[in-house]
C-alpha cells in the first residue's frame, strides 16, 4: 500500500553536466523553478547535484575574494564555522562551472524507495530534493518535497475505498463486517466491533500504513481481549 517514489517523481528533469557555466546553472534554476539540479556524466549517471545554496556562496563570498575588505553576515559566518562543510562551501565559491560548484556524491534514491523512506533521507540530510537512480547510477527522475506531499492531499472517499476493501476486506482475513469507517481530512475513524482485540489493533495499524492518512482514531471494541494470551 505504500507509495513508491517512481509514483511521484517527476520524470522530465532538468539537469546539468559538469563543464556547464556558473550562468547557465543559474538560468536552469529559474527557467525551470527548482532550487536544485543533478550534475550527470556522459551515460547519464549522476555525479553531484548544484543548489542555489552552491551558487549563493559565490556572491556571499565574492567581496572577499575581490579584496574590498567584505565581511559576511554573522549569521553566515556561524553557519560556516559550525557546519563541517562551511569551508567546502567557500571553496565552491571560486567555482565556475558545475563540476567546482556540486555538491558531491549527491544522495540519491532508487525508483523502489518509498516516499516514507525518501521522507527520512531528506530530513536527514538537510535536503529539499533527491535525484532517482537505476541500478546503474543513471538518472531517470526527480523526486521533491512538493512531490512526498501529494500523496497527502487524496480525496478522503478514495482513502475511505481502499481502507475497506484492501485493509478490511482482503488483508485481514476475519470478519470485519461490524467495522466502519470515517475519513475527514485524511484522520480515519475505525469504529464497530471485532472478535479479538489484537485484530482490531492490526486493523488500525494497516489502516495507518495506507497513503494519505493522516491519523487513526480506533474506536473499535472487541468480544475478546487476547493481549495477554500466553497459548496455555
Amino acid at each position: 500500500m505504500r507509495t513508491k517514489v517512481e509514483n511521484v517523481m517527476t520524470r522530465n528533469v532538468a539537469l546539468v553536466t559538469a563543464d556547464t557555466p556558473f550562468k547557465d546553472i543559474a538560468e536552469t534554476l529559474i527557467a525551470h523553478a527548482v532550487s536544485a539540479v543533478p550534475v550527470v556524466d556522459g551515460e547519464g549517471r549522476v555525479t553531484g547535484i548544484v543548489s542555489e545554496a552552491d551558487l549563493l556562496a559565490k556572491e556571499e563570498f565574492r567581496e572577499q575574494y575581490y579584496r574590498e575588505g567584505y565581511q559576511p553576515p554573522l549569521r553566515a559566518r556561524l553557519r560556516h564555522r559550525l557546519n563541517p562543510e562551511g569551508r567546502d562551501l567557500k571553496a565552491r565559491a571560486r567555482g565556475d562551472v558545475a563540476a567546482e560548484l556540486m555538491t558531491s556524491p549527491a544522495i540519491t534514491v532508487s525508483k523502489e524507495t518509498s516516499t516514507v523512506g525518501a521522507a527520512r533521507l531528506m530530513e536527514e540530510h538537510g535536503i529539499k530534493r533527491l535525484p532517482v537512480v537505476d541500478r546503474d547510477g543513471r538518472l531517470v527522475g526527480i523526486v521533491s518535497r512538493r512531490d512526498l506531499i501529494r500523496v497527502f492531499v487524496r480525496p478522503d472517499s478514495d482513502i475511505a475505498d481502499e481502507v475497506r476493501e484492501e485493509v478490511l476486506g482482503r488483508s485481514l482475513w476475519v470478519d470485519t463486517a461490524q467495522v466502519s469507517i470515517q475519513v475527514d481530512h485524511g484522520v480515519v475513524t475505525l469504529a464497530g466491533t471485532m472478535e479479538r482485540r489484537s485484530e482490531a489493533e492490526i486493523a488500525a495499524r494497516m489502516t495507518g500504513r495506507v497513503n494519505g492518512v493522516v491519523d487513526v482514531v480506533s474506536e473499535v471494541r472487541w468480544k475478546e481481549d487476547d493481549s495477554t494470551w500466553n497459548g496455555g
